[in-house]
């Protein structure tokens, strides 16, 4: 699989069979992926990976939290600005309307997309859970550094012929979380990384993205390419 069909191929897979992620696969990606590049070869990341009994644990643990409505800990970070203007106001709305269209919930139905939020502390069914934490010290830059390791994971996945799904909503649940993996103090849960094979059953929405010229300006002499809607020349968009 070349670059760009692991670009184009990646999406958030909500829904994974129970098969179990080969360990050797997992340990080929995350070797690879620590040559993701970091300002000052800081490597910011400190990585935990949850199979079996812990991770089961750790499901059960926050799936109890999350039906009892429990609205988390105290965030450790911002998720999103808050009110964002346009046009990430109107993205967000139209990607959160596709996913719950295509798992065939209607808009006022509360009770189902609470459901299908919680999935999330299921792992959408995956076998394997990475979470991915950053020293509570470091800036911006290393949190942008974060975000380079994980999509460098996420493609190296789908060379495996696997999906994940990158998740913040485990930080919500932090401390449940820290109760299972006991991480140093000091360190902040960004997020969690559901890892399996996808269900090829399971209905899912394919998320557009927004015009090339929308997001890139051009100086000089190169010539605009095609919309880039897609992300790569005859591509389609993923979530």
């Amino acid at each position: 699989m070349d670059v760009y069909e692991a670009v184009a191929s990646r999406r958030a897979v909500r829904a994974f069979t129970d098969a179990p992620v080969p360990h050797a696969a997992l340990d080929r990606v995350l070797a690879a992926a620590a040559r993701a590049p970091s300002g000052g070869n800081l490597q910011p990341w400190h990585v935990y990976v949850l199979t079996g009994a812990p991770l089961n644990e750790l499901k059960k643990r926050t799936a109890e939290r999350a039906e009892a409505g429990d609205p988390g800990d105290e965030r450790q970070y911002r998720m999103y600005p808050p009110g964002p203007g346009s046009p990430y106001r109107e993205r967000r709305s139209a990607a959160a309307a596709r996913r719950f269209e295509a798992l065939g919930i209607r808009r006022g139905d509360a009770a189902a997309r609470r459901a299908a939020v919680a999935a999330n502390w299921r792992c959408f069914g995956a076998p394997c859970l990475v979470l991915c934490y950053i020293d509570r010290d470091m800036g911006a830059a290393q949190w942008a550094d974060l975000g380079m390791y994980l999509q460098t994971v996420m493609l190296l996945l789908r060379a495996e012929g696997l999906h994940s799904c990158a998740q913040m909503a485990w930080s919500v649940y932090h401390r449940t979380v820290a109760d299972v993996v006991a991480p140093p103090e000091g360190l902040v849960l960004f997020a969690g990384l559901s890892i399996g094979f996808a269900d090829p059953s399971a209905p899912f929405a394919r998320i557009d993205r927004a015009p090339l010229a929308e997001t890139v300006t051009f100086l000089g002499n190169g010539a605009i390419p095609g919309d880039g809607a897609d992300g790569g020349p005859g591509q389609p968009a993923s979530s």
